[in-house]
């Protein structure tokens, strides 16, 4: 093992095994094979991978990064994870700038909205079983726990378990205000609560029909079609559905997808974290245009506890979390116990 991978390897991995150097290193992917030749992707959609953005301070890892995504308009990016630190933010260079919110660990579907010339920071909190609103210096501006009024909770059984059952992975917030909360690791629903957050309606149930989801684990705001829709990641029955803001069924976008768990939106199109080992970007129509860090090993997919000395440089895991910024990349968030995060660098359009 040659010293520069070896002090590589020491940054990407869990907090259990601490970094043997004093120097601040960037967290890179270990390079156990080369980069796929040229940039990932294909059409409008191509990116280099730049190796070695993220960097953490000596002793600091991501541990395991199973959260969400999300950049704000500064060129800021947001990362939770499931370690001590919480949500992780890094500056456009990738330098860490400070760590947030360690109460909130495990926070999925990040997104961040602006209100009244404010950005705020939304996520559902699955172990907590609540989402909550945060500022972007991690204060807690709200929370909404478990929705008792819906009746899909009443099980003869004790409250404690009762909330134990409701497990949200995805949040998104309309145009009026209105709060859509997915179910995703619960009940497979999505729960609808007013602006002031008090219990409006559950839309849908579990299953695989029409008006139904098998873990509903992200869910987006669509405005690429004129009158605003909901975008849902219907996980198991790996597709994407369009709903109303009321609920109706609009019918499914795209089908055959390899377990979508988090859309990011770039104009008309939209980059879909697959948890088995791939991300696509597909158009307004649910065609995929562009294919990137397809993983061609089957074993690899959704392979959580996948050694670092086991990735590649431009090759997915378990993309789980993952947001453009306003230039166009992409940060991508793979579930991985040892802590992955990349970012895809647009490649310009040739003239």
């Amino acid at each position: 093992m040659s010293p520069k991978f070896a002090l590589t390897l020491a940054f990407a991995l869990p907090a259990a095994l601490p970094a043997q150097s004093d120097f601040s290193l960037p967290l890179g992917q270990v390079t156990a094979a080369p980069l796929p030749a040229g940039p990932l992707g294909q059409g409008k959609f191509r990116f280099n991978v730049e190796t070695g953005w993220a960097k953490l301070p000596a002793g600091t890892t991501l541990a395991s990064t199973h959260g969400g995504v999300a950049v704000d308009r500064a060129g800021n990016v947001y990362m939770s994870s499931d370690g001590p630190q919480g949500i992780f933010v890094f500056g456009r260079d990738g330098r860490l700038l400070r760590t947030m919110a360690p109460e909130l660990t495990n926070l999925h579907g990040l997104m961040l909205r602006a209100e009244g010339g404010k950005e705020f920071l939304y996520g559902a909190l699955n172990k907590g079983a609540k989402v909550v609103k945060l500022s972007l210096d991690g204060k807690v501006e709200w929370t909404i726990g478990l929705p008792k009024e819906s009746g899909f909770y009443d099980k003869p059984a004790d409250e404690k378990k009762k909330a134990s059952n409701y497990s949200p992975t995805g949040i998104a917030v309309g145009p009026d205000g209105r709060i859509y909360v997915a179910d995703g690791y619960g009940a497979s629903v999505i729960h609808v609560f007013s602006a002031d957050r008090k219990y409006l309606k559950t839309i849908g149930t579990k299953g695989e029909g029409e008006n139904q989801f098998k873990t509903c684990h992200g869910i987006a705001l669509d405005t690429r079609y004129g009158a605003p829709r909901l975008l849902v990641a219907d996980r198991e029955n790996k597709r994407l559905v369009h709903l109303d803001m009321e609920g109706k069924w609009l019918g499914v976008l795209a089908t055959d997808l390899r377990r979508p768990c988090a859309i990011s939106f770039m104009g008309d199109f939209a980059a879909v974290a697959e948890l088995q080992g791939r991300v696509v970007v597909t158009d307004k129509t649910g065609k995929i245009v562009s294919t990137l860090g397809d993983n061609p090993d089957q074993k690899q997919w959704a392979a959580f506890k996948l050694e670092p000395e086991f990735w590649r440089d431009g090759i997915f895991i378990a993309p789980h979390g993952l947001s453009f910024d306003n230039e166009g990349n992409l940060f991508v968030q793979d579930w991985n116990f040892a802590g992955r995060f990349t970012k895809l660098k647009k490649v310009a359009a040739a003239k």
